[in-house]
């Protein structure tokens, strides 16, 4: 991580105050004065702050059942932010990995570990992320098994010259899906029913990888250890 984020993340200090104890030279790395605050560091390096080793926090690793009319940002918008319902600590510290639309609801993943959530984002990870969509209009029975093999070949999104990556589309009711994808492209869900002539009025998301929601709305916790290391296999 950034030299000035692991001295915030081992000490209380701002990431404006860290900055400024880094370019006056109070900071060592393995022995080396340290002066340019986007450094690269690891958890095996040896960091001093004014002679004394710093240990950065454990990463906090958590999953949400985000509510409808909430951001996924760490500042209130024209909806108000889904952090203020994360009673913990230093939440300017964490960050979400897979963003949903102020009007999507269900599962979200938050963390502070950057590198675990590019593993989770990551179209190269091939992490299943499962939706259920409310359509406008019912798909004929009919017809599903011709819709199913175009998301499963891959849709041309507007404005885009790439399909998307193969996606897993499950009949549940007239005007209801469960959709599986690998990717999350802009509003990748809506544009690719909008590809297809039909429209989304209704989105959750229930899966990401192999964590299923398992909370009311509004409601989050911490993932097990289990859970945290299935985005590493």
């Amino acid at each position: 991580m950034r030299l000035d984020k692991f001295v915030c993340k081992s000490t209380e200090l701002s990431r404006q105050e860290a900055v400024q104890c880094i370019c006056s030279g109070a900071v060592l790395v393995n022995g080396v004065t340290a002066t340019n605050e986007s450094m690269q560091v690891h958890e095996n390096n040896t960091v001093l702050l004014n002679g004394v080793r710093l240990t950065p926090r454990d990463f906090r690793y958590i999953v949400m059942n985000k509510p409808a009319s909430t951001v996924c940002s760490n500042i209130d918008e024209v909806y108000p932010s889904l952090f203020h319902h994360l009673n913990v600590d230093k939440v300017s510290e964490l960050h979400i990995a897979g963003r949903l639309d102020a009007d999507t609801t269900g599962l979200v993943l938050i963390t502070d570990d950057g590198r675990w959530s590019f593993a989770v984002t990551q179209p190269s990870s091939d992490c299943c992320k499962v939706y259920r969509v409310q359509l406008s209009r019912a798909i004929p029975l009919e017809a599903i098994d011709g819709l199913i093999m175009q998301f499963k070949h891959g849709l041309l999104l507007q404005g885009e010259s790439e399909l998307t990556r193969p996606a897993k589309l499950e009949q549940v009711a007239p005007k209801e899906v469960l959709l599986t994808i690998t990717e999350g492209r802009f509003h990748q869900v809506k544009r690719m029913f909008a590809a297809v002539g039909n429209r989304v009025v209704g989105l959750h998301r229930e899966q990401i990888g192999e964590i299923n929601l398992d909370l009311d709305i509004g409601q989050w916790r911490y993932l097990s250890k289990s859970e945290v290391a299935s985005f590493h296999r």
